[in-house]
């Protein structure tokens, strides 16, 4: 698959319902890591629509402090997109409404989550091997509520059953508004390389926005996947973990078929800071500290020489000290972070 340098300025911007996007890159929802700091830095730096970390379907389980927390979506700007996962079509219908109730103002359905323990509940991508029940969760949902749906998928179970252009056609035909599509079958999880031949196929197939997701982690390769699939957008996942930046450089290219400068050391280490203290705002002291290890690990963990700086944060038990940590880090000559370049 080529790299093209020509920009996509003048393709369309994607539509979800009523809904227009303001471009073509999206933030994937990823359990445990998009929650409401990572999603706003995130759109802050160039994302045009964030999607939360899934909600159970079970509004029995929201109780929890964890729960809670996904479910606060304060100051965020619209649209706001809530991913419901589970595999009851009634309690999914009804997770749809409550949400929309919270401030919902996009449902999504996750059939794409290859997690053990969720595929062990027959949902996420488990799902998929029941066609049946995928078409009655999909009604369900979208007869549900008065906001657009979108579905998340994989290519399907196991290379031995591809179905997502079965169950791409199912979605239009009940209603869902756009469709994201992991090229990877739950089998593969997140080992191999990501396929784009099912992505275009369905693309042709199906009048729906489609979104390509799996392994685009550079402005280059967004470029070339959106080439190739002709997809509407493309959906950033693991690629932006410790590295929020890339959105805006995808965006950039896109529109200008140029490269946009990598962000300063300044600039990495206020925006690090300030994560860091969305994420202590968020969860209180505490806990803070301990989702700061797995954000900030991952703008450390570029390369061998950062990671020794990763072992030392995640040894550091209280909020003060990760701060003195990040401060001391960047006086002390670490030029950069997020664009695998780092200065002991």
């Amino acid at each position: 698959m080529r790299d093209p340098v020509s920009s996509h300025s003048d393709t369309p911007l994607p539509r979800i319902g009523r809904h227009t996007l303001p471009n073509r890159v999206i933030l994937a929802p990823m359990a445990g890591v998009t929650d409401r700091p990572f999603r706003q830095l995130c759109r802050e730096l160039g994302a045009g629509l964030v999607v939360s970390e899934m909600v159970a379907s079970d509004s029995r389980l929201w109780n929890t402090r964890k729960s809670r927390l996904r479910r606060i979506h304060r100051g965020e700007p619209g649209p706001r997109s809530v991913q419901i996962a589970g595999g009851d079509a009634r309690m999914l219908a009804e997770a749809a409404r409550l949400n929309v109730d919270a401030g919902a103002e996009i449902i999504d359905i996750n059939m794409g989550c290859p997690a053990k323990k969720v595929c062990n509940k027959a949902a996420g991508s488990a799902l998929m091997r029941d066609e049946t029940l995928v078409a009655e969760i999909l009604e369900a949902v979208v007869a549900a509520v008065d906001v657009p749906v979108t579905l998340k998928i994989r290519t399907g179970w196991c290379s031995d059953s591809r179905n997502a252009l079965r169950i791409a056609r199912m979605a239009e035909q009940a209603g869902i508004a756009a469709l994201a599509v992991h090229g990877r079958t739950r089998e593969q999880r997140y080992t191999g390389q990501a396929e784009y031949d099912t992505i275009a196929t369905i693309k042709q197939q199906v009048s729906m926005p489609v979104f390509a997701n799996g392994d685009i982690d550079s402005p280059a390769r967004a470029s070339a996947v959106l080439a190739y699939t002709g997809a509407d957008a493309v959906m950033i996942g693991r690629g932006a973990q410790g590295n929020p930046w890339l959105f805006r450089e995808i965006d950039h290219f896109l529109r200008t078929g140029c490269d946009i400068a990598r962000p300063t050391a300044d600039e990495v280490e206020r925006t690090m800071c300030r994560h860091l203290e969305a994420l202590h705002e968020h969860y209180g002291d505490y806990l803070g500290v301990r989702v700061a290890r797995k954000h900030i690990g991952w703008y450390l963990g570029a390369n061998e020489a950062s990671r020794a700086y990763r072992a030392r944060f995640n040894r550091l038990e209280d909020t003060r000290a990760q701060f003195d940590f990040l401060h001391e880090l960047f006086r002390g000559g670490l030029a950069s972070i997020g664009n695998g370049t780092h200065a002991a």
